[in-house]
């Protein structure tokens, strides 16, 4: 991200390209890095995300719709893919292709179970099949009180 952003971190989130929409990317550019977690809770992402945004910045990447995604691998891990505009070195690049839907949710955190139900119900209803399921956590903790809403975003892939 190369804009100044009313908190001077996240961008204010605008749902409604990402609410209830099949996306479809075409070899979309991340960078991967993993975040430790305790059953399942984060306990470095903002470490993570501050050290991936640093390394992006330094190598003059930007970061477009400051889209980050999180996939559980296991209790104790979370990989994220950090969406950039070009490779970045001695980072592990992924290319996403593929089509993927989405919805975006808002409220606490802990409401993420539920968001989760809600999500495989809209899913069943448009007969989708899906494969590997991703968060989007589209502003941090500060932000999201600056803004007055604590937006994220669910997104699987499509089969």
């Amino acid at each position: 991200m190369t804009e100044i952003t009313p908190t001077g971190c996240c961008p204010p989130f605008d749902p409604a390209p990402w609410d209830d929409q099949i996306i479809e990317w075409s070899e979309k550019l991340f960078i991967k890095d993993k975040v430790f977690c305790i059953l399942n809770m984060p306990v470095n992402f903002g470490q993570v995300m501050t050290r991936i945004m640093t390394k992006a910045y330094i190598s003059g990447i930007t970061v477009p719709e400051a889209l980050c995604l999180s996939h559980h691998t296991s209790k104790w891990n979370m990989d994220v893919y950090l969406a950039v505009d070009k490779e970045m070195p001695y980072s592990e690049n992924i290319k996403m292709s593929g089509k993927f839907y989405s919805c975006v949710y808002e409220g606490d955190f802990k409401k993420t179970g539920e968001w989760c139900v809600d999500f495989e119900k809209k899913v069943r209803e448009k007969q989708i099949t899906t494969g590997r399921m991703y968060m989007w956590y589209t502003t941090c903790p500060k932000c999201a009180k600056v803004y007055g809403k604590n937006y994220v975003a669910i997104i699987a892939e499509i089969k």
